[in-house]
């Protein structure tokens, strides 16, 4: 058996992600794989196109706007990091988004033949970010339509609530419908998006089926594209960095999505356009 490939999946946990929108897989990357990309994570992570969100926060708290951060203590405060598709540039994170066991694992919960690679992210809190993730829902962002959309959430290191844990409302992919993204800082909509009003979970979170997991590295959390879900701020001593990698299936087809942050190739496809191009590719079966 390749030390590389990781374990097949239960039927149990693939029946949880059809039901609840996520399910939580224990020990799925082999540390090898986790290993390799520590390093290039930390490379991506000072790279100029990486966004301090952060900062972005500071700035809408400045203008007057709301933000999901816990109020500004005076002691120094870490970073919450992002990036997005690094697969394009960097040869390590192609490799973890397209050899790892991740693609497998997306064709076995979506139950999809083919598996497409639609993004790849890193999110990083630093010890002390007093940012949360808003909740959000993650279709809202991608320019593509059908069942078959999952977002795979790695950690590089142990996570628990205090360092910054997902929480995710169990069973919201089944309503069919699509939120307005944010910009993860707040629940400010981005301008000019279309789609519902996202609820405020936060503010009456006992009317939700909230989940959420506490995650060693080598454990991989997977949601649907339409599964709505936040994250703590990092209150501990401990780094939070993990690697997202979006995949989607046989029904999945380009929709562009108006106000919704764009890619290059998006200009050049048309709604109802399959996915496979090389902005796109097809990661499964290889």
């Amino acid at each position: 058996m390749d030390r590389n490939a990781g374990r097949s999946l239960r039927a149990e946990e693939i029946d949880a992600f059809a039901r609840d929108g996520v399910v939580c897989l224990r020990g799925v990357i082999p540390a090898a794989w986790i290993e390799r990309m520590s390093e290039p994570l930390e490379r991506e992570l000072s790279d100029a196109r990486s966004a301090d969100l952060s900062a972005i926060a500071r700035s809408i708290e400045r203008s007057g706007g709301e933000t999901v951060a816990a109020p500004a203590t005076g002691a120094a405060a870490g970073r919450f990091r992002a990036g997005t598709d690094h697969w394009r540039h960097d040869a390590a994170f192609r490799a973890f988004a397209v050899e790892s066991p991740l693609p497998r694992i997306a064709a076995a919960l979506m139950r999809s033949e083919a598996v497409y690679l639609y993004e790849d992210s890193l999110l990083v809190k630093e010890p002390g970010t007093r940012e949360a993730t808003a909740f959000h829902q993650d279709m809202g962002y991608f320019h593509i339509t059908g069942e078959h959309a999952c977002t795979t959430w790695c950690p590089l290191d142990r996570v628990t609530p205090e360092s910054g844990a997902l929480r995710y409302v169990r069973g919201s992919h089944r309503s069919g419908r699509v939120y307005k993204p944010n910009l993860f800082v707040t629940r400010r909509d981005i301008p000019g998006t279309q789609g519902d009003e996202l609820p405020d979970i936060d503010a009456n979170p006992g009317a939700f089926d909230l989940v959420s997991f506490e995650l060693d590295p080598g454990d991989v959390a997977v949601h649907h594209a339409r599964t709505l879900h936040g994250a703590f701020p990092n209150t501990s001593t401990r780094r939070r960095r993990a690697i997202s990698v979006r995949y989607c299936g046989d029904d999945a087809r380009y929709q562009i999505r108006a106000g919704a942050p764009q890619k290059p190739h998006h200009a050049r496809v048309r709604d109802g356009d399959p996915l496979g191009d090389p902005d796109c590719p097809r990661v499964w079966p290889r």
